[in-house]
Parts: C-alpha cells; sequence; structure tokens
C-alpha cells in the first residue's frame, strides 16, 4: 500500500509569538524607563542593592519621586523574567518541539538576570559611566536575542537559503556592524555629558564635543552605507519585503540623526535624549530586520513515511 508524501504542517504558536514579541517590547521599554532614572536623575533613587535600603527591599515614603522611579525600573526587570520564563516554557510545551526555539529562549532568559546584576552593580559603583554604558548594551544584545525568537518561530528549520548574492550580504553585515557601533560611540557621549543620573555621579573624562564628532561622523557613514544598500538591492531585483526592509532602516535613521542633531543643539533637554535611546532600540531593531530579510529558511523537507511510521501507525494506516 502506498502512502501520500506527508507534508511539515506548520504549527500555530498562538501563544508562543505573542510572548516573544511581547518580550522584545518589554526590553526595548527597558531602555525607556532606564533612560527616565537618568534624566531624572534618579540613579541612585535606591542607594544600595540588591535592597533599596539597607532595611528595605522597597522604596520608602521618605526617599520621594527618585524613589519610587529607580524602584519601578527595578521591578520591569520581574515583568521582563516572567515573559522571558513563560516563553521559554511555551517553546518547551510547543510540537513539534523545535531547539531552535528552546536554545533563543533559554539565551534570553538567562540575559535578563545577568542585566539585572550589572544594574545593580551600576548602584553599587555609583553609577560608574563605563558600567552604565555596558548595562545599556546588554539590552541592546537581549533585543538581539528576542528578535531571533521572535522571527524563528515563522521559520522552518532547514538550512538558511540566502536571497541575495554575497558582496550584497557582506555590506548589509558592514552595514549592521556600523548600526552597533553608533550605538556604543552614543553610549559613550551619554557618558561624557550631564545626564549622569545623580549628581555625585562622575563622567568618563572625555571631551563631549570631541566624542560627538565621532558619533556624528559614524552616524554619516551608517546612512550612507544604508543608502548604498538600498540601491544594491534594488538594482539585482530582490525580493519587495528586502528593499522594504532597507528603506525603513534608512527612514528610521534620519528621524534618529534629527533627534540626536536637535538634542545636541539645544543642549540636551531631556525629552529629546530619551527620545534619543529609544530611537537607538528601533534603529537596532530595523538593522536586525534588514539582516532576516536577506535570507529564508524553509521547512525540512518531510521524511519518508516508511521510516517514520510506529509499528501501530503502519498497521492501521
Amino acid at each position: 500500500m502506498s502512502y501520500p508524501a506527508r507534508t511539515i504542517r506548520r504549527v500555530k504558536y498562538s501563544v508562543l509569538r505573542p510572548l516573544a514579541l511581547a518580550s522584545l517590547i518589554a526590553n526595548a521599554a527597558l531602555i525607556v524607563t532606564g533612560a527616565a532614572v537618568r534624566l531624572t536623575g534618579s540613579g541612585l533613587g535606591c542607594p544600595t542593592w540588591p535592597k533599596c535600603t539597607d532595611d528595605s527591599y522597597t522604596t520608602t515614603s521618605e526617599m520621594g519621586v527618585h524613589g519610587m522611579i529607580e524602584f519601578g525600573n527595578r521591578l520591569l526587570t520581574f515583568v521582563l523574567v516572567a515573559l522571558a520564563f513563560a516563553t521559554f516554557f511555551a517553546a518547551l510545551l510547543n510540537r513539534p518541539r523545535r531547539k531552535s526555539l528552546i536554545v533563543l529562549s533559554v539565551v534570553v532568559a538567562l540575559g535578563i538576570p545577568g542585566q539585572g546584576i550589572v544594574g545593580g552593580i551600576t548602584v553599587l559603583t555609583n553609577l560608574n559611566p563605563w558600567v552604565v554604558g555596558i548595562h545599556f548594551l546588554l539590552s541592546i544584545a537581549l533585543i538581539a536575542g528576542c528578535y531571533a525568537l521572535w522571527r524563528r518561530i515563522d521559520e522552518g528549520d532547514a538550512k538558511p537559503i540566502p536571497l541575495v548574492p554575497a558582496p550584497i550580504r557582506h555590506l548589509a553585515w558592514i552595514t549592521a556592524s556600523v548600526s552597533l557601533a553608533v550605538i556604543t560611540v552614543g553610549v559613550i557621549v551619554t557618558g561624557s555629558g550631564p545626564h549622569a543620573g545623580d549628581q555625585g555621579a562622575k563622567r568618563n573624562g572625555l571631551d563631549p564635543a570631541t566624542i560627538s564628532q565621532v558619533h556624528a561622523d559614524l552616524v554619516f557613514l551608517l546612512i550612507g552605507l544604508s543608502v548604498a544598500l538600498w540601491f544594491a538591492l534594488r538594482a539585482i531585483n530582490a525580493p519587495a519585503h528586502t528593499i522594504r526592509a532597507a528603506g525603513v532602516l534608512i527612514l528610521v535613521e534620519f528621524g534618529q540623526g534629527i533627534i540626536g542633531f536637535v538634542q545636541y543643539f539645544t543642549h540636551l533637554p531631556v525629552l529629546l535624549v530619551a527620545a534619543h535611546m529609544l530611537g537607538a532600540a528601533i534603529t537596532w531593531t530595523a538593522t536586525l530586520a534588514v539582516l532576516w530579510s536577506l535570507r529564508t529558511r524553509p521547512q525540512q523537507e518531510a521524511p519518508n513515511p516508511t521510516e517514520t511510521l510506529t509499528p501501530y501507525e503502519s498497521v492501521t494506516a
């Protein structure tokens, strides 16, 4: 008796996908709440860690609004942990079980407590600007992990198939590297500026004008590379979604660049600085979207039914 060829039906991850997206959004939100802590001078609103005070894990009325802002930022970590572990269990319980999703969910779930520890070190070091910078960059890494998990849900587990030639893929990776460099130098710029998170916190000692110029130069390079990538994709008639992803990245970069220049020439008003920090997360996400659009990952080919049927299935088929 012959068996019809089995096709691998895509499982509807009705719970997993929204959880992964929520985790991605929440990690971006952590950057915004972290910005609120710094820009309101609340970095030492809870002057110690892991407790908020020597006698209490929570803020007290005597600590005022700064304590509330800092403690609120700490509470968001618990939301991130809850989302990460819920995502892990959703990946674990879904069928067919996929190792790639489980691994990514574990990486994110472990990264969030690590991020919390680094946040504690920033408090214990009185907001050392280099430690604060690492704290921010860990959020960027977590966003990358969450984005990878979210996108992998709708992909198969076969070997990735490139959609564009190797030189263009190389250009895209160079663009992504410069995007990360822009964010990193932006962190250093912040560490040299006035928004330390507390009046007594030290700065990194670099000249703000000089490091800001380096940051601006990298931004121009990033926009130039992104525009070149967009034209290259159009020249080879790349898939529409790939060209669109590159176009969105350019628009995001222009918006982020405008905010950056306005905030610099208006002497860093707190609302624009907060918008610029959120823009960094959005720019990084748009960069990841471009990289993801350059390849496809189909489902693995269905195995031979005679090799996968159990004796019970073989008899009853």
